[in-house]
C-alpha cells in the first residue's frame, strides 16, 4: 500500500492510524534515507499512544522504553542506525526489552531485520516532490486486522 504523506498532518493520520492498531508484540519497521521522517513518524505514534512531552530520540542510546500509563500499551522506541552488527541488538538486549511491548524500529535493517515476523508492520519513508510517501507492507497479524489489506 502507497500512502502519500504531502505535510504533518498527513503523518500524524498513519501515526494515528497505526497507533489505534499497535498491540504488545508488534513491530513498526522503519526504513529509509537520512531526513525521510521516521523519528518523525514514531514520535508522532508515541504521542498518539497517549504519551505527553517531548520524545527523545534514542540515536545514542539506543532504545528508549515507554511504559502506562504514559502510554496506552508498553512500547520500545529503537534507532539501530549505529549498529554495525545484528548481534549486538541481542548484546543491548532487545529481547528483553521487547517483551511484552510493541517495538517502533529505526534502520532494522542493521539488527537483522523484522519484516518475517507475523506482527511486523514494515514502513518505508520515501522523499517526493510534494512531500514523503510511505510504502506500507503488513505481516499476516497486521492483514488480520483489515486495515491494511
Amino acid at each position: 500500500m502507497i500512502i502519500e504523506l504531502p505535510d504533518l498532518a498527513a503523518s500524524q493520520l498513519l501515526a494515528q492510524q497505526i497507533a489505534a492498531e499497535l498491540r504488545a508484540g508488534d513491530v513498526v519497521a522503519l526504513t529509509g534515507g537520512l531526513g525521510a521522517g521516521k523519528t518523525t513518524l514514531a514520535r508522532a505514534i508515541i504521542a498518539a499512544l497517549g504519551h505527553k512531552g517531548e520524545v527523545p530520540s534514542p540515536s545514542f542510546a539506543i532504545i528508549e522504553a515507554y511504559d502506562p500509563p504514559a502510554v496506552r500499551l508498553p512500547l520500545v522506541h529503537a534507532d539501530f542506525y549505529r549498529l554495525e552488527h545484528p548481534s549486538e541488538a541481542e548484546e543491548i538486549g532487545l529481547d528483553d526489552y521487547r517483551h511484552g511491548a510493541a517495538l517502533l524500529a529505526e534502520w532494522p535493517e542493521n539488527a537483522g531485520g523484522f519484516a518475517h515476523e507475523p506482527g511486523c508492520l514494515s514502513v518505508a519513508l520515501e522523499s517526493t516532490e510534494n512531500g514523503r510517501r510511505a510504502i506500507v507492507r503488513a505481516g499476516r497479524d497486521w492483514l488480520e486486522r483489515g486495515l491494511w489489506t
